[in-house]
């Protein structure tokens, strides 16, 4: 409103709503709506939605051009991803003792009965062994 030099009676016919929503809303009596929000935004569509409903952000909002990548720039997009992903195949870890040191000590105690034994395979399956 006072970006705009605009009095509660003048926002409200701005926005098409009833003065005393904005009476209401700006005494703290009633918090604003979705409805009237949204009818703020189309009025100022320069308005940023994230500044009005947090107060952070710009005002007015600054327009963001989309630019559609060029086609060296989606194939180096391509070239990344591959690259990050034959990265992280090298950081798999070969065995359960690169996965857990400490825990690949014998368990022969005559009070552990195994539970279960799981076999994952690299494909993703998996194969669960009951007793």
């Amino acid at each position: 409103m006072d970006e705009y030099d605009l009095n509660a009676t003048s926002f409200a016919d701005a926005i098409d709503v009833g003065r005393s929503s904005i009476s209401h809303i700006i005494s703290g009596r009633n918090k604003p709506s979705l409805e009237f929000v949204m009818k703020i935004i189309a009025a100022f569509p320069e308005v940023e939605l994230y500044w009005l409903l947090n107060g952070k952000g710009s005002f007015p909002k600054k327009t963001i051009v989309n630019i559609p990548p060029r086609k060296n720039d989606e194939n180096q997009l391509e070239a990344n991803f591959e690259e990050k992903k034959q990265s992280e195949q090298k950081d798999t870890p070969d065995s359960i003792e690169q996965i857990f040191p400490n825990q690949s000590e014998s368990r022969t105690s005559s009070n552990s009965e195994i539970e279960q034994i799981v076999i994952f395979y690299k494909d993703g399956t998996f194969k669960n062994f009951l007793p």
